[in-house]
């Protein structure tokens, strides 16, 4: 099923607008203006003086685009203001939904969001941990790429899955790698609000992409929310960077991934020690990741992985 329904040419260019600032989108509807009401000045006799044979060419031609900027001269700058007005709100719905979820109990929150609401969630997610984004949406020629982040020169590539009722298979991950090869990107990251297959964490393992579900999604918004809250002194201490994929030196400060799968960590029902993540790897339940004591086989006491 298609999660995009076609859009005129006129939605695809105010969309595209609406990516940038809303004050950039300002400046553009003023310089727009000033531009084209330049243009549409009355035509002047002695514009086309002096033209000999070409006078009546001449004369259309400027016709053209004086007709052209006339209308232009009011059109751009509308459309460029009604993207400026997209672009804050956009901005204020994003801080909305993150809002939401940092006022969450759990990772549920996700699951009534729209695929774009989630896209918005997520670019949000990343913004907080210092990339530049890009919302590109995943229609496009990149392989169902619908975020791009930056951090200094290294590029990495977002894909986002809002299915709650199947997991993420491996297909999507190899989609993902071979867009990156082909782009040269750093690293990538597939994020869904439900779960991944045991054979797309296989391939992930030593591919350069990180898979977030929707428990590790929460977390990493929660631990924003952690750091937000911090005097400024201790955030100036305290890394800012979550879920990169970079490649740390080993003086560098613990992978923050690691840490936000650490701030959901339960305790074990049974004896109270620390539970570990794993994977189902025989039975009805085969792929499926639960949450077992760290003691093991001292203590087999488990807990659902929400």
């Amino acid at each position: 099923m298609a999660r995009r329904k076609k859009s005129t040419p006129l939605e695809d260019v105010l969309d595209l607008l609406a990516m940038l600032p809303w004050w950039i989108c300002v400046v553009l509807a003023a310089v727009s203006y000033f531009l084209l009401h330049r243009l549409a000045a009355p035509i002047q006799a002695s514009d086309i003086q002096g033209q000999g044979g070409v006078m009546v060419g001449a004369m259309v031609q400027k016709a053209f685009i004086h007709g052209l900027a006339n209308a232009g001269q009011y059109i751009v700058p509308l459309l460029c203001l009604a993207a400026a007005a997209l672009s804050a709100w956009r901005r204020k719905q994003r801080q909305a939904l993150v809002s939401d979820v940092m006022q969450a109990r759990n990772s549920d929150v996700l699951d009534g969001m729209s695929w774009r609401e989630f896209e918005m969630l997520v670019g949000e997610a990343y913004r907080l941990q210092g990339y530049r984004v890009t919302e590109i949406g995943g229609g496009g020629p990149d392989g169902g790429v619908d975020l791009v982040l930056a951090k200094g020169a290294e590029k990495f590539f977002v894909q986002c899955k809002q299915w709650k009722a199947y997991k993420v298979g491996v297909t999507t991950v190899r989609e993902l790698y071979g867009v990156m090869a082909a782009k040269g990107a750093t690293g990538g990251f597939v994020v869904t609000s439900g779960r991944f297959t045991a054979d797309a964490k296989d391939f992930a393992q030593g591919s350069n992409i990180e898979l977030v579900d929707g428990p590790l999604l929460f977390a990493m918004i929660q631990q924003a929310r952690g750091a937000q809250s911090q005097p400024a002194a201790a955030r100036r201490e305290t890394p800012s960077s979550m879920g990169s994929i970079e490649h740390q030196p080993r003086t560098a400060p613990p992978d923050p991934l690691a840490t936000a799968k650490a701030a959901t960590q339960p305790e074990c029902p049974r004896c109270g020690a620390a539970m570990a993540l794993r994977t189902a790897r025989q039975g009805a339940n085969a792929g499926n990741t639960f949450w077992g004591c760290s003691t093991y086989p001292k203590c087999r006491g488990t807990v659902a992985a929400s």
